[in-house]
Formats: C-alpha cells, structure tokens, sequence
C-alpha cells in the first residue's frame, strides 16, 4: 500500500483548541445590590423633586397683581413717534469750506501696460500657449528675445491703456486655466 504524504505527517494542533481562561464572575448578590442602590437612589432623587419645598399651612397667600389699564387697541400699521434731532451738525457745517488736493493732470499720457502670460525657449511652445488664449477671444503676439542665456519667445498681450482692463483679462484667462500672466508697463 502506498502511504499519502499529507496523511504521513503527524497533524498538528489547530490555533483554537486552546480554552481561554474565563474572566472572575462576580457574585449575582453583589450586581444585585448595586441595581437595588441605583434604582433606589433615583426613587429619592424623584421625590425630593416632587415634595422639596413644602409650603408651611400659615403662610400668607401671595398676591397677584392685575393690569392697571388695558391700553387702548393701536393700529399695528402705525408708526413710533418720530424721535427728537439731537445733533446740529447741519448748522455747524453749514457755512465750512473743505480743501481738497488733488493731483495736478499731465499732458503726457500714461504709461501703457503690458500682460506677459509666458515665456519658453521653444517657439512651439509659444505658439500653443497664443493659440490658447486666441480660443479665449483675445489676440497675443509672440516676441523673440535674445538674452545672455539665449533666445526665449515671450507670450505677450497689450498694449493696454489702462491697468483695470489688463486685470480683467487676466481674470478672463484666470477662468480659462490661463495661470501666471504678470502685468507690467510697456516695453518697446
């Protein structure tokens, strides 16, 4: 006869067989004494509620005191007496001169702004961020500059003549996922 291997070892003793020792029971007298303290704590408790003040048989009998007068009925569409003005600062400022400086206009136009939103060493690069923003309406040109690193192509939109219009373009671009645009003065 042929002898299994599975069935030649000797077989082990499995994990559970093993008898947890049972925690200490504690006497049924001693739970029962504390439900019996508890219950008859919470007896008290309610009948200290209930007869806590008693009322001595002598004592005077409290008055209540009655509305003088009930007010005559009001219309509730009608409006609170207008208050007394305390102030006079009507008569006060009345005859005051207030000097204001303002800054003196120029000829000269101001500066215009610029909105530079890239610049990468490939033109390709460049080229798909304009094309981005062309999708948001608004045309970009992109400028070759030769620095003492080498050529980078700057992403350009302006000029501007006013920085309130250059923010809210970038708002614009901002919503679109156009991130980083910096706005600066003019350079030709």
């Amino acid at each position: 006869m042929r002898s299994d291997y599975a069935n030649s070892k000797p077989r082990r003793q499995q994990r559970g067989n093993h008898k947890k020792p049972l925690p200490p029971q504690r006497p049924p007298m001693l739970l029962f004494l504390v439900v019996l303290v508890v219950v008859a704590g919470f007896g008290y408790f309610l009948w200290t509620l209930k007869n806590g003040s008693p009322t001595p048989i002598t004592q005077e009998p409290v008055q209540v005191e009655q509305p003088q007068k009930p007010e005559p009925h009001k219309d509730p569409n009608a409006l609170p007496p207008k208050p007394k003005e305390e102030w006079t600062y009507q008569q006060e400022l009345e005859n005051k001169q207030v000097d204001v400086d303002l800054p003196e206009k120029s000829d000269q136009p101001s500066r215009p702004y610029q909105m530079q939103c890239g610049s990468f060493r490939k033109e390709s690069q460049a080229q798909e961020l304009k094309a981005r923003i062309a999708f948001q309406g608004m045309e970009a040109q992109v400028h070759k500059v030769d620095g003492s690193s080498g050529a980078w192509y700057k992403v350009v939109l302006g000029p501007y003549q006013g920085k309130r219009k250059a923010e809210t373009d970038r708002h614009e671009l901002q919503r679109a996922g156009i991130n980083g645009c910096m706005i600066w003065f003019w350079e030709s």
